[in-house]
Formats: structure tokens, C-alpha cells, sequence
């Protein structure tokens, strides 16, 4: 198993390109099933989950062509639908929580789809009733299968309706997008996520032929169309690499540039990390951060600690909590961190501790971080890192800590971020990777 050897106490300096996002990755991949045109795709983050992504598209029989480093041509105009079926696509797809959303697409074009048994990060549950009960009210018929853990879905024909989500999930409202689009008749989604990756997917399926209105609202109406054609896209900045390197700035006391980050769809991001005293300047589409000796986090008006908690886009977003925790515990003050969407995420924290960091994680749900100001500087240990957010929590700490760090189980790393640690030297850390 593969580990980093971090050395910290470097000033990093710099410019460094976030990837493309993930989490739309696995949204605009999935999509491609849903015509047979030609679709190129550019911003392509390459890391594991994308990558496996790609592979199981191609097992389906999707011709893919790589055209540059971070674009790829898709066309699915031969797709093998038995594949799905298979126990090798049970075992692939298992591996990856993304391959649910295959399922949407499938069932508009092909009228069948199966989902594996979820993988992905070990954070708590993370259910797929919203999916189900979705493809459920769009006339989809399914049944779970024991034997092999998978569900089968079926429709012979979707017809469109009207429906009220239960939580305004991401991969829910993407995946009955996916299926939607070529229903008959008009869907309304209502609660319906509205998060930049999913306005992208949106715009996108609408140059291919769909009709989608009400995006960026909690509202979408879908007239169901009955082809959709081939289109370009590329994926926006990764929001959450963006805000790693905010964070990894304000550790390490570097000055970095961070380029192309695209400002306009980072929301209330900026504001949070300014919250915890880190200044930014935006330049365009470049973000800045000055070199801070220290930084304090702010209180509320009447004097209380301040309180950072996720919540549904244009809320702030789950996968930076754990950055904000990291980055919290050198800054000046306090501040309670509440995990409201899952019930592991705050489980690294006992890592940090060991470091030398005073959290009292209060429940499963919440911590609160009594920030040193850099009196005492973490210290490098040995530890693992239990899922992808969590694991740039912990190198962005041993980056930032004296002495030696070891960080094991680094396939999560490598699971959602790219080159991290040759990108990570280009600006001055001390990172090699174990083999």
C-alpha cells in the first residue's frame, strides 16, 4: 500500500491550476449515454474515480478516444446492455459510488439499469432512496436482487410528473435529470438541488437538445424531447480543490496564486475562509493569497463563537468542512464545526489531536476547534487516511507541521485528487510518494 512522506515547515510559493471537478465528472461521463452523437468532453480531472468512470463506459462498449491530457471523445452508438448485468460490472461498479449514475441515462435510452452495491468514501450512510423513489414516479418498476446486491430497474416507457424531493440531493436530482429528459409529457422537480455542477449538466443536456428551465433554482421543469445530440463541455474548476489550497496557503504561511479558479461559481466559499481570517485578493479569475503570519477567526456580532455548518448549495458545501477544521486549529480563536449531512466525516479528528491540535469533538456530528494562533506547531506523525476529503485535511496539516509525517492509504487521496503530490512540489513542499 502507498503512502506520502511529508516533511513540513516549508513556505509554499507560487502558482498552481486547480483540476477539473469531480463530482461534475461523474455527472457529464454518465451523461453521455443518452446519445448516440459524438460528445467531447475537456477539464477531465484524471484521478482514480474518473479514470474508473471512463473504464466501465468503455466495458459498455462507449468508444472513447483520448484527445489531449484532459479531454476525451465519447460517442455510444453500440452500447452493450447485458454488460450491465454482469458480475464484472457488479464488481467495478461497486468500487465507485459514482456508477449510480449510469442509472438515469440507462433507463431514458435503454429502458433498463442496474446499480451495484455503493462504494466510495466509508462517511456514514449516504442512501439512494431519493434516486429510486424518482425513477419510481417517472413510471420505472425495480427490484432488489440479494443474491447478487444490486438493484434492477425497469421501464418500458417513463412519462413525466410532477415530484417533491425529500432532500435536495446532488447524484438524486442528476440522475432524474438524466432519466427525465427523454420522458414524455413534462417533469417538475421541486427541491431540487441547484449546485453549479448540476446548473453545468443542465446547460449541457440543453445544447444537446433538452428542455430544461428553472436552472440555478430549487425548481426544474423538463419537457421530455425524444432524441438528444452530441455537444462539447468542459467541467468547471473543482470547488473543493480551490478551497484546499486556501487552506494550504493559510497553513503554511504562503503566498500562492491560485489560476483559473472560477470565481463566479464558488458562491459563498470565499466568504467562509474569509470568516476564519484569511485574506484573499480576487484578481479575474485568479484568487490570491497573501502570506499571513496569523489569522483570526471572527465571532458573531454579540460576541459568540463563531459556528461553520454545510448546507445545500448556496450553502457551503460538506466537502470543506474538514479543510476548515484543519485550517482552523492554527488560526486565533474558536470555532464549532457542525457535520449536519454525515455521521464519520469528523472521525479524523483524533489524528489531529495527536498532533498536538485541541479539538473536543462534542458528537458524531459536531467538533469544536480551540485555535492555537501558531503557539504550539502541529507535529508530524504516522496516520491513515479514512476517505478523500479527509485525507487533504491530513496533508494539508502534515504539510504545514514540524518534523516528518507519514500519511498511509493514499489511494483515497488519489481517489479525488490529481498528481497532488508532483503538483504539491512544483510550489515548494517537501512530499515523495512510497510505493
Amino acid at each position: 500500500m502507498s503512502s506520502f512522506e511529508v516533511r513540513g515547515g516549508n513556505r509554499l510559493q507560487g502558482e498552481i491550476i486547480p483540476q477539473g471537478a469531480k463530482n461534475e465528472a461523474l455527472q457529464i461521463l454518465s451523461a453521455v449515454l443518452l446519445t448516440d452523437g459524438e460528445m467531447i468532453i475537456s477539464n477531465i480531472p484524471d484521478i482514480l474515480d474518473v479514470n474508473l468512470l471512463i473504464e466501465l463506459l468503455s466495458d459498455m462498449g462507449v468508444k472513447t478516444a483520448r484527445i489531449n491530457d484532459d479531454t476525451y471523445s465519447f460517442r455510444a452508438d453500440d452500447v452493450n446492455i447485458d454488460y450491465l448485468s454482469s458480475a464484472e460490472f457488479r464488481k467495478k461498479g461497486g468500487r465507485l459510488r459514482g456508477s449510480v449514475m449510469l442509472a438515469g441515462p440507462m433507463l431514458a435510452r435503454f429502458k433498463k439499469a442496474y446499480i451495484p452495491k455503493p462504494g466510495g468514501d466509508k462517511i456514514g450512510r449516504r442512501r439512494l432512496d431519493t434516486h429510486i423513489i424518482g425513477f419510481e414516479k417517472l413510471g420505472a418498476q425495480f427490484e432488489f436482487d440479494e443474491d447478487n446486491s444490486c438493484f434492477k430497474l425497469t421501464a418500458p416507457s417513463l412519462r413525466g410528473t410532477y415530484m417533491l424531493l425529500d432532500e435536495p440531493s446532488v447524484t438524486g436530482t442528476a440522475n432524474i435529470v438524466m432519466a427525465a429528459v427523454l420522458a414524455e409529457g413534462t417533469t417538475q422537480i421541486y427541491n431540487a438541488a441547484c449546485e453549479p455542477y448540476l446548473q453545468q449538466l443542465c446547460t449541457m443536456l440543453n445544447r444537446m437538445g433538452a428542455k430544461i428551465s428553472g436552472i440555478g433554482s430549487n425548481l426544474l421543469i423538463i419537457e421530455g424531447v425524444t432524441t438528444l445530440n452530441g455537444t462539447a463541455h468542459r467541467m468547471l474548476p473543482d470547488m473543493i480543490e480551490i478551497g484546499s489550497f486556501i487552506g494550504l496557503a493559510a497553513m503554511t504561511q504562503s503566498e500562492l496564486t491560485i489560476k483559473n479558479a472560477g470565481v463566479d461559481h464558488l458562491g459563498i466559499i470565499p466568504e467562509k475562509f474569509g470568516q476564519l481570517g484569511i485574506a484573499l485578493d480576487i484578481h479575474g479569475d485568479d484568487i490570491h493569497v497573501p502570506q499571513q503570519d496569523v489569522y483570526e477567526i471572527q465571532t458573531y456580532l454579540d460576541g459568540g463563537i463563531l459556528t461553520i455548518s454545510d448546507h445545500p448549495w448556496p450553502g457551503f458545501t460538506p466537502d470543506l468542512l474538514s479543510i476548515v477544521l484543519v485550517v482552523a486549529t492554527q488560526a486565533r480563536g474558536s470555532v464549532l464545526v457542525h457535520q449536519k449531512m454525515f455521521e464519520s466525516r469528523l472521525f479524523f479528528v483524533d489524528k489531529l489531536i495527536d498532533m498536538g491540535a485541541q479539538i473536543i469533538l462534542c458528537d458524531p456530528h459536531r467538533a469544536t476547534v480551540i485555535g492555537l494562533g501558531r503557539k504550539n506547531n502541529l507535529r508530524g506523525i504516522t496516520m491513515s487516511s479514512p476517505d478523500i476529503r479527509a485525507g487533504q485535511a491530513l496533508l494539508i496539516a502534515a504539510l504545514s507541521a514540524e518534523g516528518k509525517s507519514t500519511i498511509q492509504n493514499i489511494e483515497q487521496i488519489d481517489r479525488g485528487y490529481q498528481k497532488i503530490d508532483e503538483r504539491l512540489r512544483n510550489i515548494g513542499a517537501d512530499i515523495r510518494r512510497i510505493i
